[in-house]
């Protein structure tokens, strides 16, 4: 029998290594916004807050700028960028260890659902999960803690199943929404964040490699 029956995945810098798309997609919306970042670590932020928080907290737009340069970046991102966010290695052959191990397998991720869905479809991953959770387009600030409790909703789930529960993200807006649930949680280090930063957000444990997660699960 597994430790964990539920088990939530984050998607960019959890599944996918989502930044070649990402980082062209905010370069060229910073590009129209007559922004010019050229330093690759820096747009590497783009992966996991909100594309909202992004231009607004770090190059410091107001909300009509903010959704003139969602609006650049996704007239790319959805024509060329997601498709260019490969699996990790071993990705899929851990989604289908957990899976035929009876887990139920959930994506809860802050990319809006419509486009989670093609990444997942595209990788040949979407048929793994029982669904996918994700905000809507028009959501400027989705709550990571929110879609956990959305995820737990969907599948019947209350306070009482939370220790068959584990989220698995890479950077601490998973690990710390996962600590607010009161949910355990997986950090892993292949992804965008250090160990540092997932140990200090609380993560339960750290995974170094797609394969060490099932590990940790059954």
């Amino acid at each position: 029998m597994s430790k964990y029956k539920y088990v939530f995945f984050d998607l960019d810098g959890t599944l996918t290594q989502s930044e070649f798309g990402i980082v062209e997609s905010a370069r060229k919306a910073l590009d129209k916004m007559g922004i010019i970042d050229d330093d690759y670590e820096n747009l590497k932020k783009f992966i996991g807050p909100p594309l909202y928080v992004s231009f607004h907290d770090r190059y410091g737009m107001n909300e009509e700028q903010c959704m003139d340069a969602i609006k650049y970046y996704r007239a790319h991102y959805e024509k060329e960028g997601i498709f260019k966010a490969p699996l990790y290695d071993g990705v899929k052959e851990m989604l289908e260890s957990l899976k035929a191990g009876g887990c139920t397998l959930m994506m809860v991720t802050s990319k809006p659902k419509v486009l989670a869905e093609v990444v997942a479809e595209n990788n040949g991953i979407k048929d793994c999960f029982e669904a996918i959770v994700g905000p809507s387009k028009e959501d400027k600030n989705p709550s990571k803690t929110r879609l956990i409790r959305e995820a737990m909703d969907s599948l019947g789930l209350t306070d009482d199943d939370r220790a068959e529960i584990v989220m698995v993200g890479d950077r601490f807006y998973d690990i710390e929404a996962a600590v607010e649930v009161g949910v355990d949680s997986i950090g892993v280090l292949y992804g965008y964040g250090s160990e540092e930063e997932l140990r200090k957000a609380g993560a339960t444990y750290t995974a170094v490699t797609a394969q060490d997660i099932i590990s940790f699960v059954l």
